[in-house]
């Protein structure tokens, strides 16, 4: 997979499975517009961290489920003459409690940035590509949105939204040289599922029949699968890296 001459835009590209796509993009030759929400400090620190191939990383701070925001950046990169191929909507969090119990702040919270973030990102990415009659976008998902986890229906339920999102977006620009997939990783060792107590960790990776958790590289094998040119009849699809989950 060769991504030299392209651009990628990565949500939430400065830690966890993003960083992890980031890096294996830079590695393939191409160069990365890595947003991120807050801590400017964390998000230089990391493309420090890259050493040459830092100097094709771009960093962008801002909220994806802002529309002004996630509009003014997308313009700034037409303006800029930035052409983008590929789009792979990362940005995700947790708010975790039985729906009984769950603040109404954590329900919208969680369905802002997990949905309407990857409804904005995408329908301004997709204005930008439609020009140009190429793209690749790429939802990361989770296994959440089919089985649906205790303590999770803000989460479930925003999974679920993306992969229904992508399956109609998919129709809709399957004509002009786009598609849109999904990534739909389990357990994967990164800060989301780090405050799991030990008993959860223990039960969890029982659960899959691989009996680990995955490691973020290996779901960036998988976006970037999906975000080449060769998988161009590809749309509409979710692939799972669930080690069996």
């Amino acid at each position: 997979m060769n991504f030299e001459g392209q651009t990628a835009v990565v949500t939430g590209g400065t830690r966890g499975i993003g960083r992890a796509i980031t890096e294996a993009l830079l590695a393939r030759g191409a160069t990365v517009v890595a947003t991120y929400r807050s801590n400017d400090a964390a998000a230089e620190a990391f493309r420090a961290e890259l050493g040459e191939a830092g100097s094709r990383v771009q960093l962008a701070s801002f909220d994806v489920a802002d529309e002004p925001a996630v509009k003014a950046f997308w313009e700034g990169l037409d303006e800029a003459g930035t052409e983008v191929q590929i789009l792979v909507n990362n940005s995700g969090i947790r708010r975790d409690h039985v729906l009984a119990m769950m603040p109404s702040a954590d329900w919208h919270a969680v369905l802002e940035t997990n949905l309407t973030g990857t409804f904005l990102m995408s329908k301004y990415g997709v204005l930008s590509m439609l020009r140009r009659r190429y793209g690749r976008i790429v939802q990361i998902t989770s296994p959440a949105g089919d089985h649906g986890f205790e303590g999770q229906a803000n989460y479930s339920a925003s999974k679920a939204g993306q992969v229904a999102l992508t399956r109609s977006l998919s129709k809709e620009v399957a004509k002009r040289g786009i598609t849109v997939n999904c990534v739909s990783p389990g357990f994967v060792a990164t800060e989301l599922i780090a405050d799991l107590d030990p008993d959860a960790v223990k039960a969890h990776k029982k659960s899959v029949p691989m009996k680990r958790f995955g490691e973020p590289s290996e779901v960036a094998w998988a976006v970037l699968s999906l975000a080449a040119k060769e998988a161009a009849y590809i749309t509409g699809a979710t692939l799972e890296v669930t080690g069996g989950l």
